[in-house]
């Protein structure tokens, strides 16, 4: 979970200081110290797997003055106080989630063509590119394959390190090699040919744990077909990513299908709430990072209105290609127990009657 604009946030940093001796002399020396700063901008470095968090020191320090600006880096497992004016239920759920190691089941998956890979992470709440590869191939010349080969063997070896680099098999439920044609195949063998050549005995073991998946192209927007696949979504039922997608696919279907029965945008999802007819409500996390707390607590409202009339609600992570989508459509949708016709009458009604005014 994120920190907003606003939090206090209190953690162990280092910031370079300069010091004046008895003599005048100035020196600059890098010093560890705690600093709690009130978070004005938040970056997410998805290479470096870190957040940086800039904002004004509010707690008086030895080296930096109340309202000076500092950037504090958050790696993996370091140490830090969050502090919120108000924790909302749904922040409490993203804590709790993040803390639950048992409701972490990665996926890698990498999405490729003939020299354009992208090796991607999928966690619960985000899908990050850990590289992307980009490798010309020489073309096919008549009489002779022989640099196209080599070509075609530079990329795949390419691609087989990504994966060594920064796939952990310890946690990695599976590993998912995407693409169109033949090309997802030639790397497998490729990987496994050169796995038995060097007894690389990590790739061999976790053998099984690949699976090839047929997608349009090598860029990251076709990992979205990719985790739509059946002999995806059964390995990945128990996944929080693999229920979203598939959530968001019957959302459309319903949309085409049943429209009365599948509602987005504010408007039409909290009359829908109103009404208790809301099955299943699809929020993007952006929502409640707004910067408007009215518009956050009128969402975290609809969280709980929907729960009480035994509904289900999914956030979705703006990070994952899921979340992207939903917020193509105003980050807030949801698929009705029952048609409620009126919803769009209503709103025709008003239109006409504002035409006429």
């Amino acid at each position: 979970m994120f920190p907003d604009r606003g939090d206090q946030l209190k953690a162990t940093t280092i910031r370079r200081v300069q010091t004046e001796s008895t003599t005048g002399s100035v020196d600059s020396q890098r010093v560890r110290l705690t600093l709690t700063i009130s978070v004005d901008k938040i970056d997410f470095d998805p290479q470096g797997g870190l957040l940086r968090i800039r904002g004004r020191n509010i707690v008086e320090n030895r080296y930096v003055k109340m309202g000076m600006y500092h950037t504090i880096d958050l790696e993996l497992n370091r140490n830090f106080t969050l502090i919120k004016s108000e924790w909302d239920i749904i922040a409490l759920e993203r804590v709790e989630e993040a803390c639950d190691i048992t409701k972490t089941a990665d996926v890698a998956a990498v999405v490729l063509q003939e020299g354009l890979a992208n090796v991607c992470l999928v966690t619960q709440n985000m899908t990050i590119v850990r590289q992307r590869i980009e490798s010309p191939i020489p073309r096919k010349r008549k009489g002779s394959v022989t640099n196209y080969e080599k070509g075609l063997y530079k990329f795949y070896e390419q691609v087989m390190q990504s994966i060594i680099r920064h796939v952990n098999f310890d946690v990695v439920k599976v590993v998912i090699i995407a693409s169109p044609g033949f090309v997802k195949d030639q790397l497998y063998e490729h990987i496994f040919a050169e796995a038995v050549k060097s007894d690389n005995k990590t790739l061999l073991e976790n053998k099984s744990k690949f699976l090839l998946i047929h997608c349009s192209s090598g860029h990251k927007h076709s990992l979205q077909e990719v985790m739509q696949d059946p002999s995806v979504q059964s390995q990945l039922a128990d996944t929080k990513y693999a229920q979203e997608m598939t959530t968001l696919d019957k959302f459309f279907k319903m949309l085409n299908d049943d429209p009365d029965r599948a509602f987005y945008g504010w408007e039409h999802v909290s009359k829908a709430g109103e009404l208790g007819a809301i099955g299943t409500l699809m929020l993007s996390d952006e929502l409640f990072r707004s910067a408007d707390i009215a518009t956050r607590k009128q969402y975290i409202s609809l969280v709980k209105s929907v729960r009480n009339s035994g509904g289900k609600v999914l956030i979705f992570s703006s990070l994952h290609v899921s979340g992207e989508n939903l917020n193509q459509l105003t980050g807030v949708a949801a698929i009705l127990n029952f048609p409620v016709p009126d919803i769009e009458e209503e709103e025709l009604n008003n239109n006409n009657s504002n035409g006429k005014s």
